[in-house]
């Protein structure tokens, strides 16, 4: 069974909403160089990779069920926020605005009794919660800083620990 024409546009346009993530998280990560924090920075150069490695997984499937990938025009994204809370705040927005997205392909997919694209769908349902917590606990923990300077530099350090996942594609190897 191929994918039905509305389930394509639907995928296509989740693609180019990964995509845009990606785009949102690098400004982000360009942000936090420009304040000297190069671990806030570092996590959202992860967030990067990972929001790219999304968009793939949504091309790759699209293809392989014999769709048509199409590419649309990326918005620029906000580069600039009032500190740091903020920009993981908008982030965290941003994660459930996507969360609601899949939601939507979720029930999309059941009505069109495309069990192969529901059956895909709930990796990203379960992505989501992770995303949602990983961006929640770093606003809880901002919110607990509050402008305490030594503790925005442990947190720098903190997230700086953060590794990518994404496997590089030529080595088989994880990068950092």
């Amino acid at each position: 069974m191929t994918l039905s024409e509305k389930i394509v546009k639907e995928l296509n346009f989740q693609l180019n909403r990964e995509i845009y993530s990606a785009y949102l998280y690098l400004s982000m990560s360009a942000y936090f160089e420009s304040l000297n924090l190069r671990g806030f920075a570092k996590w959202m150069k992860v967030q990067w990779e990972e929001e790219l490695m999304h968009a793939m997984k949504f091309f790759n499937y699209i293809v392989s069920r014999g769709g048509r990938v199409e590419l649309y025009t990326i918005e620029a994204p906000q580069k600039d926020w009032k500190s740091p809370l903020d920009a993981f705040e908008l982030a965290l927005e941003h994660e459930k605005s996507v969360t609601k997205r899949i939601a939507h392909l979720v029930e999309l997919a059941m009505s069109d009794k495309d069990h192969a694209t529901f059956n895909m769908l709930q990796w990203f349902v379960n992505e989501q919660v992770e995303e949602e917590n990983s961006f929640g606990d770093i606003v809880v923990k901002l919110k607990m800083a509050s402008n305490d300077t030594r503790v925005m530099l442990f947190l720098d350090k903190e997230l700086e620990k953060r590794r990518s996942e994404v496997k590089n594609e030529s080595s088989g190897t994880i990068q950092d």
